[in-house]
């Protein structure tokens, strides 16, 4: 690792997406971009294996800075915010992909499918014995999130690059918080954050018939 991944700690990640809810459970996309990015550095500490992942992440993650700078930025503060401004106006391909292809609503849809694979991923990690195989750890997470909206030849690709990943000592190790079993205590202290912040984003997207934007 170099200096800027020894750095790294995974709990400060997790923790910051507890500061993405406001009193009103509005998600602040300025904590939930900031929490996403800490998740690639986690991903990539791990090597070239999850760059199909963090790579379309990162992709994603500059797309929104980009709105978020430019001069409707003032509603792209939160979740919520960005879904009224981009519904409203228009501004949200709902049936095919063509004069909105980077909107908002639908780029933050691939970063929250992203992290139910991950919220999936990480808690079987915590819950799963030491000689738990991280390969079937992680297929199982990704059958039950992201694996839907991939074509075969993706999956397939996918879950047999899962075949090659570290054990779960290795990865609880990466995490940077101590021992593998403070990890295991550091995730079931933080993934409920994530899952409150999945859970909030996923009822406004239902709400709004947004969660199979093209």
């Amino acid at each position: 690792m170099d200096g800027l991944e020894s750095d790294f700690n995974l709990k400060v990640v997790l923790v910051s997406f507890k500061q993405c809810l406001n009193e009103k459970e509005e998600v602040l996309l300025d904590h939930y971009l900031a929490g996403w990015e800490g998740l690639v550095r986690f991903l990539n500490s791990l090597g070239a294996i999850f760059s199909f992942i963090s790579k379309d992440v990162t992709a994603k993650l500059q797309v929104m800075e980009r709105l978020r700078s430019g001069p409707q930025r003032e509603h792209y503060s939160s979740l919520q915010s960005m879904v009224a401004y981009e519904v409203g106006n228009q501004l949200v391909d709902l049936e095919r992909r063509s004069r909105h292809p980077d909107s908002g609503c639908r780029t933050v849809l691939r970063l929250h499918r992203a992290l139910r694979w991950l919220q999936l991923f990480l808690e079987g990690l915590r819950t799963s014995p030491e000689d738990a195989r991280t390969a079937v750890l992680c297929t199982d997470s990704y059958n039950a999130s992201l694996a839907a909206y991939h074509p075969w030849i993706i999956r397939r690709a996918v879950t047999v690059a899962f075949c090659t990943l570290p054990t779960r000592k290795v990865f609880l190790e990466a995490m940077n918080v101590g021992s593998p079993e403070q990890a295991v205590e550091m995730l079931g202290e933080a993934l409920p954050f994530i899952e409150h912040v999945y859970n909030v984003s996923q009822k406004l997207y239902a709400e709004h018939s947004l969660l199979d934007l093209p």
